[in-house]
């Protein structure tokens, strides 16, 4: 067996324990097998022959997702490590809007990384060569009809809410809704055979989207609390429902599942699309002689 193969083998190894493991309520070995999963992708897409166009701008994205990944496991640790026992009073209280906008800037923090990585991929969609307009008709549709269904879950958020502050908060996950949709309705004319590109970009597209519900979900329940003036039944201490009650709420594993099928298709689409257009006649030559 190759090392590359090997790699990949493993990495859907990683995503099928991970996600097993977020189904049986494990989130820190879920976690870790997830972070195994984007590690075993990311060496298979440098170890991966041909594809010099896309190669790094892959390898980058898939790079930024494990160190998302990765940061997401540290601090589900550091929860664990200070879980202690309850207090009360108006200490209780500041200490408890202390870790809610601590968890804000995490999710936040976590977002960047998602959008910066998502952007990584989409500067590899352009990079490959364009095979007629026809071949993505149907991802553009399916881009906009994603894009329209967003605008319409995400509209409750900018009226209950002061947008400014709001858009504050949750842009990160916003580009990275964006980008993904983006790069998605780009993506049908430059697929590979399987088609493999657009659906990780489409499962991408999912993950950003729910990581903006939740960011603005947590944002909403904390500007409650902060603000009790606008919630007259709000009671500080209790636990409050956040706004957006039709966004997309799925199981952990599922979730899960999403989010690394998405980034394992369209990397491993993206390098295949390479490959394919290297093949045809006529594919544009670099600078050594070595199709591109």
């Amino acid at each position: 067996m190759r090392l590359p193969f090997g790699l990949l083998v493993a990495s859907v190894a990683g995503g099928l324990l991970s996600a097993a493991a977020a189904l049986l309520a494990m989130p820190a070995a879920s976690m870790q097998f997830g972070l195994v999963m984007l590690l075993a992708l990311l060496g298979y897409v440098l170890l991966h022959r041909g594809a010099r166009r896309v190669r790094w701008t892959v390898a980058a994205g898939v790079g930024l997702l494990a160190v998302v990944a990765a940061m997401r496991l540290l601090w589900h640790q550091e929860q664990v490590i200070d879980v202690g026992w309850v207090a009360y009073g108006p200490a209780a209280e500041t200490s408890i809007v202390g870790r809610w906008r601590d968890a804000i800037d995490r999710q936040r923090l976590a977002a960047l990384g998602v959008a910066l990585g998502v952007v990584c991929l989409a500067a590899g969609v352009l990079a490959l060569p364009s095979r007629g307009r026809r071949r993505g008709a149907a991802t553009a549709v399916l881009a906009l009809l994603l894009f329209a269904w967003f605008g319409l879950d995400s509209t409750q958020e900018f009226v209950d809410h002061p947008l400014p502050e709001l858009l504050g908060t949750v842009w990160p996950a916003l580009l990275a809704a964006l980008v993904s949709m983006g790069a998605l309705a780009l993506s049908g004319g430059r697929a590979d055979r399987r088609r493999l590109l657009p659906a990780g970009l489409f499962l991408l597209s999912l993950t950003a989207a729910d990581m903006y519900s939740n960011l603005a979900a947590v944002w909403s329940g904390w500007w409650k609390m902060t603000n009790p003036d606008q919630d007259p039944f709000l009671v500080a201490g209790m636990a409050v429902g956040a706004s957006g009650e039709a966004s997309l709420q799925v199981s952990s594993a599922v979730e899960t599942a999403i989010a690394l099928a998405g980034a394992g298709l369209a990397a491993v689409g993206a390098l295949r699309s390479s490959n394919e257009a290297a093949d045809r006649p006529g594919f544009p030559l670099t600078g050594d002689g070595n199709p591109g």
